[in-house]
C-alpha cells in the first residue's frame, strides 16, 4: 500500500496536480513553494514511517489512493496561504476545486477539516517555511540586483520553472535537501540561460559562494546536475 502510494507515476501526477492547483487558485510563489515543501520534501517521506507507527488509521489513508494524496497537495496549499497570506484560501475556494478536479472521491467541508489535522500530525505539527529553497533564492536574486547590472537580466521566471522541474523528476528532488546550495545554484543555471553570453563577464559562481558560503565546487557540481535535467526536457 504504501509502496504504490511512493511510486514514480503516483508521485509526479501529485506534483504536476499542485502545479496546476497553485495556477488555478492563483497562489503566490511563495504560498505555491512552501506547500511543495510540506507536502514534496515532507509529507510523501514521513507518510510511510507515520502509517506503520500508527494504531488504529484514519479512514483517509485505508487505503492511500490518488484522490486523497491530491487532497493532501490541496491542504498543503491551504496550510501554506494561512501562513503567508493576511487573507488565505478559503475551504469553499479549495473544495470547488476539488470537486471539479478530483473524480474518483467526493470530499466534504468536514473532509478538509479532518485531513488537515492528519497533514499536521504526518509533519509532527512542525510547520516552518524559513528553510526552503525558494525564500533563499529569492533573496539572492535581489541582492544580485543590487551590486551588478547583469543581475536584472536574470530572469526569476527562469528560476522559478527549474523549480518546478525539479520537483517533477523523483531524481532530483532530493536537491531541496540542499536549500542554501540548491538556491545559489538555481540562480547560476537561470544566469546561463537567460543572461546573452557577451555579458557573462560577472563572476556569478565567485559570487554565490561569497553570499552563502557554499562550497564552489557542490554548486558546480549541482548546476551541472540542474543543466543535465533541463537540457534533457527542453
Amino acid at each position: 500500500r504504501v509502496q504504490a502510494m511512493a511510486s514514480s507515476s503516483q508521485r509526479l501526477k501529485t506534483v504536476e496536480f499542485l502545479i496546476k492547483s497553485s495556477q488555478h487558485l492563483k497562489v503566490s510563489p511563495i504560498v505555491k513553494y512552501s506547500a511543495f515543501s510540506f507536502f514534496a520534501d515532507r509529507f510523501i517521506f514521513s507518510l510511510p514511517a507515520f502509517i506503520e507507527r500508527a494504531n488504529s488509521l484514519n479512514w483517509l489513508l485505508k487505503p492511500v489512493t490518488e484522490s486523497t494524496l491530491q487532497l493532501f497537495v490541496l491542504i498543503s496549499l491551504w496550510i501554506s496561504s494561512k501562513i503567508h497570506d493576511s487573507r488565505p484560501l478559503s475551504v469553499a475556494s479549495l473544495k470547488s476545486l476539488a470537486d471539479e478536479s478530483i473524480k474518483e472521491q467526493h470530499f466534504t467541508n468536514r473532509n478538509f477539516m479532518e485531513a488537515e489535522v492528519l497533514f499536521m500530525q504526518v509533519l509532527s505539527f512542525e510547520i516552518g517555511t524559513s528553510n526552503i529553497a525558494f525564500s533563499f533564492l529569492q533573496e539572492l536574486w535581489i541582492q544580485i540586483k543590487g551590486v551588478a547590472k547583469v543581475g536584472e537580466l536574470i530572469s526569476f521566471e527562469a528560476c522559478m520553472e527549474i523549480m518546478d522541474l525539479l520537483y517533477e523528476k523523483e531524481e532530483t528532488s532530493f536537491l531541496y535537501r540542499s536549500p542554501h546550495s540548491l538556491a545559489a545554484s538555481i540562480l547560476v543555471v537561470s544566469y546561463l540561460m537567460t543572461v546573452p553570453k557577451q555579458k557573462w563577464e560577472f563572476p556569478v559562481v565567485a559570487w554565490v559562494n561569497f553570499a552563502t558560503s557554499c562550497k564552489e565546487e557542490d554548486i558546480i557540481k549541482m548546476v551541472k546536475e540542474i543543466l543535465k535535467h533541463v537540457l534533457e526536457t527542453s
